[in-house]
């Protein structure tokens, strides 16, 4: 099978997509435990990034291209996106399922949106990062907002319009940005970092206030994933993974109320 370089978890909780140094990505049922698919010629190099929307599972390479697969079908290429050269670092979907948050090696950050004209062509070029884009989330309760996070020559997360494509905040955090998390039931927003400390940050959304700073990884933590209650979370650092109950208690949280008027667009 070669080298895994990339993970990714459907909706469902049932089918995962594995990507593959070769290029290659395949498809797993998890509760057969069984092999369904190889999906091919979508890249002519390493997998590094995948995000799913429903049954659309979007593929990024280290050759810079970004390709829709629609699994259900045996020709799965369905779209191939325009606008990245270089090496794709992050892609996330919107919970909406209709713009997608791509970052690369490059500093650049692009919002692609289903429902333009031209849905494979980029509706914003973000370029106020220094370093590579790779930390990419959603508002789980304002549409249209997203956080990014630079590499180790930015070092800042910053908040975005997807809309508008204006960068509503920038918060310098003294470390490259490797993942964010979203706090499903309360305002905040979660970090993990590298050198120097290698630490998990929580912060208080809007006012972005410190609020924790988590340790116990000794290499950069480049990955970090939510259970399904959104309560705790994995990290991932080498070949160590941290499990933190973060986010609170699952039997008192309730889900973070969205906000109000958040369908409409601001103008601040």
């Amino acid at each position: 099978m070669g080298p895994v370089t990339s993970v990714s978890w459907a909706v469902d909780g049932r089918h995962i997509a594995i990507g593959l140094d070769n290029s290659e990505v395949q498809l797993w049922d998890s509760t057969a435990k069984q092999y369904l698919r190889t999906l091919r010629g979508c890249h002519k190099s390493r997998v590094g990034s995948l995000a799913w929307n429903n049954h659309i599972l979007t593929t990024g390479g280290m050759d810079g291209r970004i390709v829709n697969n629609d699994v259900r079908i045996r020709s799965h290429i369905v779209e191939t996106y325009r606008g990245h050269e270089r090496k794709v670092c992050g892609l996330k979907w919107s919970a909406s399922g209709q713009q997608l948050a791509s970052g690369r090696n490059d500093n650049l950050l692009h919002i692609w949106d289903n429902r333009s004209v031209a849905p494979t062509q980029w509706l914003h070029r973000l370029e106020d990062h220094t370093a590579a884009v790779k930390a990419l989330a959603w508002c789980p309760f304002q549409r249209n907002l997203l956080a990014s996070g630079g590499g180790g020559n930015d070092r800042c997360i910053k908040f975005w319009n997807t809309h508008t494509g204006a960068c509503l905040n920038s918060v310098g955090t003294g470390s490259l940005v490797c993942a964010l998390l979203w706090n499903m039931n309360e305002r905040e927003l979660l970090s993990s970092h590298g050198f120097t400390q290698n630490q998990l940050t929580l912060w208080k959304y809007p006012s972005m206030v410190r609020i924790a700073e988590l340790t116990g990884h000794m290499s950069r933590v480049l990955h970090m994933a939510q259970s399904p209650n959104g309560c705790t979370v994995a990290s991932a650092a080498g070949e160590r993974l941290n499990f933190w109950n973060v986010f609170g208690d699952p039997d008192e949280v309730k889900p973070v109320p969205k906000e109000p008027f958040a369908h409409v667009n601001r103008i601040r």
